[in-house]
């Protein structure tokens, strides 16, 4: 004859109130999820993207992607590739986290306000510019920090390399000691620019992928394949980049700039665009479009559909 013990004053708890909280947070952890994988396949072609976008047009470091990379390993080793990935790596709770869980809540907001609660094709892509104007504070730091640790390589050829590279903590104190709470934030206005109309194209066009797919094949969104969400992600990814990519370019120019105001080149989004087509025309905004387009469709397919298929599994406990 068993016994069940347990501790004075202590109630087991059902498995279904230890899911609640899982339930619950499930877009933080299904984001986090996609974060962590998206980084670890992506960031290589994205080191090679900022430092193709931040040398100077006028004396390039590289002379064009294969150039880049081959430099960088043969200087670096393959962890210059992953030289900086710390900063996102470390801000993927926060960032996967807003990202995923503001677009589901846009959505919420955006059906609140109407009867029958579906979204038309065009809310989606309302509820995806929402998105990006909120995780804009989020990615931001992560993106400056990680643009700061990228482009050292470049700053210290062009300084004939004698000049010093600063490690990621060293960089977190410069920033706050130059610019106090604002330091983390530099190029917050190009991150917006990029962001808002990005997110919108981004998740707004998965969603309607995958509206489209179920209506083809009388099936739930749950319902859908690994590579059709691969496939679904991927493009949606791809149209992020190639629609906004410009803005990217002022973006990582602006946040790669010295942390020092006074020596800063590019201050504001007009003066950067200005200077940009000063030095070479239409073509530095496409500077890095390469690597940039072979990660997106890997790397945004294998998100999505990790992020998808997490929901949907932790829906389904």
């Amino acid at each position: 004859m068993s016994q069940q013990m347990s501790a004075p004053g202590l109630t087991p708890k059902s498995p279904s109130a230890l899911l609640k909280p899982l339930k619950t947070f499930k877009d933080v952890v299904a984001g986090t999820c996609g974060g962590i994988v998206v980084t670890l396949i992506g960031h290589p072609f994205d080191t090679l993207k900022v430092r193709l976008q931040a040398q100077s047009v006028a004396n390039p470091v590289y002379s064009g992607v294969v150039d880049c990379f081959k430099q960088t390993v043969s200087k670096e080793g393959i962890k210059g590739l992953y030289k900086g990935m710390s900063s996102p790596l470390a801000g993927q709770m926060v960032f996967r986290a807003s990202l995923f869980t503001s677009f589901a809540q846009s959505k919420v907001f955006l059906a609140s306000q109407q009867e029958g609660g579906a979204l038309s094709q065009s809310q989606f892509f309302l509820a995806g510019g929402m998105t990006g104007g909120v995780v804009s504070f989020a990615e931001g730091p992560i993106d400056f920090y990680k643009s700061q640790m990228q482009v050292q390589a470049i700053k210290a050829a062009e300084a004939g390399g004698s000049l010093p590279q600063p490690n990621m903590a060293e960089t977190v104190k410069r920033s706050f000691a130059y610019n106090g709470v604002r330091g983390p934030f530099q190029g917050l206005s190009a991150t917006m620019l990029r962001n808002i109309p990005a997110n919108a194209v981004y998740f707004g066009s998965f969603e309607c992928f995958k509206g489209l797919a179920c209506d083809r094949y009388n099936c739930k969104a749950s319902d859908l394949s690994v590579p059709a969400l691969f496939g679904m992600g991927g493009l949606a990814g791809s149209l992020y980049w190639a629609l906004l990519f410009p803005a990217d370019v002022i973006k990582s120019k602006m946040q790669s700039d010295s942390i020092a105001k006074g020596e800063r080149t590019y201050k504001t989004i007009a003066g950067t665009v200005r200077s940009l087509y000063k030095e070479g025309g239409m073509g530095v905004f496409y500077r890095g479009f390469v690597p940039c387009m072979l990660r997106s469709t890997p790397a945004n397919g294998i998100m999505l559909m990790t992020v998808d298929k997490v929901r949907n599994y932790i829906d389904g406990l």
